[in-house]
């Protein structure tokens, strides 16, 4: 149906992408991707995961290997790195190191979802169990720690606690060493690294308190466990696990960093739609439950009269009206609640937001969204934002949604401001393509 309607598109100014963009985007990632831990460019890393979101589509499409090994590489590195707490699991926000060891231990609601997507769509392609394992950690993590007893979720946790960044998920040797048996310190001494003299990379590094301090990470064992089955994975994760939920428990009991207990209608929408996701594809309801808790919160407490949404909430009171990434992120979760629950009422809520989408924040003229409502407080400009940055940018999704709705619908008329947004945005995106990644998986799917 899309490529029926890709050649009957109603015509406005601008250029529609080519493929050859997104030939040119990929080409760009494997310039700059790190053979040797995944990843893109030089410390610091961030995890990107819409990043690795275009490789598997460009992958579904091309079957270009390339793609998928950048994206598994990447996805594997960071299961394996500092960067994933081994021990309470969830992502921090990024790496300071190559090798994604040591990170800035904050960590960010809208990773963890964007994080899990990466991580599902890694295990659709290839089926690995480490992919599945690692989104369903992460959603535990979510679920214990960063969900609200109204149904929302906050927004981060803090990288410092007691006045030092990372003093929650470090340990010395002496110290593991009093807790563990002669074989669990021996089994972590081997695969996690951990040393007398601490394992933090970066000779001469002015923090004193990172001296004989270890962080957890495993790169010689996933490794192997890249090329080995699922079975042999599943039997190590099972002996370690053991000992992880020693470290944890006693862990618990340290002072723990600072929450941000803000619930922001755009972070949430993202958990909203990789809560629904996993849900649908690994066949678990409990993720569907919380998805819909989610929504359901913020239709009772951050939204108005005519379906306006608050962006922030925070005891009890929800201000500052809604952006373009708060409706466009929320139409995104109600989709992918529709999908995993095949209801009916998830899908008129995505088509009624999205009227007010097209109301409020639409370039009459020029084509593509706002980032602020006509009804909000009058700018001197209005500011249109497509760049992928930390987030895939309002743009970029509403693109996305637009095409969904097209399919599910029939409707032309999705289809066509789709391609209007395209074409509005297309002369910026030529210039430096991989900073638009996601609106580009979005392209792809029209070339399918």
């Amino acid at each position: 149906m899309i490529n029926l309607l890709r050649k009957n598109n109603i015509t406005t100014k601008g250029d529609i992408l080519s493929q050859e963009i997104s030939d040119e985007a990929f080409q760009q990632f494997l310039a700059q991707f790190d053979r040797e831990y995944g990843g893109f460019g030089k410390a610091p890393k961030f995890p990107s995961p819409h990043q690795l979101l275009f490789l598997f589509k460009y992958w579904k499409r091309t079957r270009h290997e390339q793609a998928l090994l950048m994206a598994e590489k990447s996805l594997q590195s960071m299961r394996a790195g500092g960067i994933f707490d081994q021990i309470g699991f969830g992502f921090h926000r990024y790496s300071t190191d190559t090798a994604w060891i040591l990170p800035h231990f904050e960590k960010m609601l809208y990773d963890q979802a964007l994080l899990v997507m990466a991580y599902l769509e890694a295990f659709q392609i290839t089926g690995k169990f480490v992919y599945q394992k690692t989104a369903r950690q992460v959603m535990d993590y979510v679920i214990r720690d960063m969900s609200s007893p109204e149904g929302g979720f906050y927004s981060a946790e803090d990288a410092d606690s007691e006045g030092e960044e990372g003093k929650f998920y470090l340990w010395t040797e002496e110290e593991l060493k009093r807790i563990l048996n002669e074989k669990e310190f021996c089994y972590i001494q081997k695969y996690f690294n951990i040393k007398k003299e601490g394992n933090i990379p970066g000779k001469g590094k002015p923090e004193e308190f990172f001296i004989k301090q270890n962080i957890f990470y495993r790169y010689d064992i996933l490794k192997s466990l890249a090329v080995s089955s699922n079975g042999q994975w599943q039997s190590i994760e099972r002996h370690w696990d053991k000992i992880r939920k020693k470290l944890f428990i006693l862990r618990e009991k340290r002072l723990h960093p600072g929450k941000d207990d803000k619930i922001l209608t755009d972070w949430n929408s993202l958990m909203i739609a990789a809560l629904a996701k996993a849900g649908h594809i690994l066949e678990e309801k409990e993720y569907i439950r919380m998805a819909s808790r989610a929504a359901d919160f913020i239709f009772n407490k951050m939204i108005i009269d005519r379906h306006c949404l608050y962006h922030r909430y925070r005891d009890e009171d929800a201000n500052i009206m809604g952006f373009l990434d708060d409706y466009a992120f929320l139409i995104w979760g109600l989709l992918e609640l529709h999908k995993a629950t095949s209801q009916s009422t998830y899908l008129q809520k995505a088509l009624v937001l999205n009227n007010k989408l097209m109301e409020d924040f639409w370039d009459r003229e020029n084509g593509g969204f706002y980032f602020t409502s006509a009804s909000a407080e009058i700018l001197p400009i209005r500011m249109k934002e497509v760049y992928d940055g930390a987030i895939p940018s309002g743009n970029s999704v509403a693109l996305s949604n637009l095409l969904k709705l097209a399919r599910l619908t029939g409707d032309l008329k999705f289809f066509n401001h789709a391609t209007k947004i395209e074409k509005a945005f297309s002369p910026l995106i030529q210039k430096n393509p991989t900073a638009y990644a996601f609106f580009l998986a979005g392209i792809d799917s029209l070339e399918r």
